[in-house]
């Protein structure tokens, strides 16, 4: 007796979700999301800052976003995620819906519910995507982990260290 088809999920899908509901698509599977703690969104805000100050400091052209921000990782749409912050340097993958293929500098701060996500599942899409750098922050483990897919390295940090980023070597982010 063969299975049950699954079915498939699509950009579409999402886009026709009830106001205020936020999920995720990846490989066609919608994951829902919660509500952010305060918390997050402390640790949200002192990245955002830190990162687009040191942007406008320089004269960059990259642009950081924070989520909600729509990233489609893929022209197949059925990979739409949200990160909690995008940076993109390439600025033709902006468009009015949000970016168009990978960001170069992806951070997503750990909830309860999004543990396995962030660790395992964004970390392969990321990487498949071409991110350049992926920086997971865990505030129940007071860690960040720090990929830098170009170099292959991979760092772990307390939020007590400086944390550099690989995108620019002279930004260091202090926690605290």
């Amino acid at each position: 007796m063969p299975l049950p088809l699954e079915k498939v999920y699509t950009t579409e899908d999402i886009y026709a979700l009830p106001e205020g509901i936020r999920a995720e698509l990846i490989d066609g599977h919608i994951y829902y999301m919660a509500p952010p703690s305060r918390k997050h969104q402390e640790i949200l805000g002192l990245f955002y800052r830190k990162i687009a100050d040191y942007i406008d400091s320089q004269g960059g052209s990259c642009k950081t976003y924070l989520a909600p921000f729509a990233v489609f990782l893929s022209e197949d749409q059925k990979n739409y995620v949200e990160p909690d912050i995008s940076v993109i340097c390439d600025s033709s993958k902006l468009n009015d819906k949000g970016c168009i293929g990978a960001p170069d500098w992806i951070i997503e701060i750990v909830s309860p519910g999004s543990r396995r996500m962030d660790y395992f599942t964004k970390l392969f899409k990321y990487r498949t995507a071409g991110i350049r750098e992926y920086w997971i922050v865990d505030p129940d483990k007071n860690r960040i982990t720090v990929y830098n897919f170009e170099t292959e390295d991979t760092n772990e940090y307390t939020f007590s260290d400086a944390v550099p980023s690989g995108l620019y070597p002279d930004l260091l982010i202090h926690f605290f």
